[in-house]
């Protein structure tokens, strides 16, 4: 088990100007951070790839929301090749920047909906845009994992139950699903009996407070839900994904509209100790 810190915490765009947050991680105990890949090219990301190796942190990576004309569930062949060709240069940056996952909705436009639900023409279009690119997720030693978003945002893959049998549709071992806690809490109706029944297919966990702020000062069921993760053998990243008031804009995307913690330097240290400690004592249900 791996221990991250997702980035967006402080930024859309990591630079070396971050070097005093990503060493301040590191130092929390941290194995690796979460990288947003939302603009720029790959040798960008190969810099910042050195810097991470000299700092001494592994990484992972999230994307940016897929704008209407890059929707792999549209019927418009334009707007699935537009998100064809957008999954293909994040694929590129995350090769360079040295990530095992890449994680998000990737399977459709956020909060775009039709006013019902998900059909099934939506979910094989969208599975056959991540079959074309699992290839290249291979290639790059790449895992794909495909985020279900709450209903107020998404209305394709909103449950870890939607999420596994999209991945099954989809068909490719490069292709797998993020558990997000956040969004959990409001879809799943025992957002811990869904790893046991489901969690086969999970491949990336983000460890999300209920309401965004500090893991552990939160309702969340987190004895439960990291005895649940040992009971399916889970072994790969537990990412702790919080989000405040610092970029507004992101700020307004997440529904920020109160201080969950006193500083953002307040965050790792806490999670990350907690995260560790806890895993360490949990027990397989």
């Amino acid at each position: 088990m791996k221990i991250g810190m997702n980035m967006l915490l402080w930024t859309t765009r990591v630079t070396g100007e971050h070097r005093r947050q990503l060493e301040a991680i590191r130092d929390a105990g941290a194995d690796g951070v979460e990288i947003p890949i939302m603009e720029g090219r790959a040798a960008e990301y190969r810099e910042l790839a050195r810097l991470l190796d000299d700092v001494g942190l592994e990484r992972t990576a999230s994307m940016a929301f897929l704008t209407p004309e890059q929707n792999p569930a549209s019927v418009d062949p334009k707007h699935r090749q537009g998100a064809t060709d957008h999954l293909m240069w994040l694929l590129e940056c995350a090769a360079a920047l040295g990530a095992s996952v890449v994680c998000g909705p990737m399977f459709q436009t956020l909060g775009a909906f039709t006013g019902q639900g998900p059909a099934e023409d939506e979910k094989n279009r969208a599975a056959d845009v991540l079959r074309g690119v699992a290839p290249l997720a291979r290639a790059a030693n790449v895992m794909l994992a495909v985020e279900p978003l709450n209903r107020f945002e998404a209305y394709l893959l909103n449950t870890l139950a939607d999420a596994a049998e999209f991945t099954r549709r989809v068909g490719h071992p490069n292709v797998g699903v993020l558990f997000d806690t956040f969004h959990a809490n409001i879809e799943e109706k025992d957002p811990v009996g869904c790893i046991a029944r489901h969690g086969g297919a999970i491949r990336h966990f983000h460890v999300s407070a209920s309401d965004r702020g500090i893991p552990g000062k939160d309702h969340v069921d987190w004895k439960g839900t990291f005895a649940a993760l040992r009971g399916i053998g889970y072994d790969s990243w537990l990412v702790v994904e919080a989000f405040g008031r610092a970029l507004p804009g992101l700020a307004a995307a997440t529904r920020i509209w109160r201080d969950m913690f006193p500083s953002s330097d307040t965050v790792a240290p806490e999670a990350i100790g907690f995260v560790r400690d806890l895993w360490e004592r949990s027990r397989a249900v």
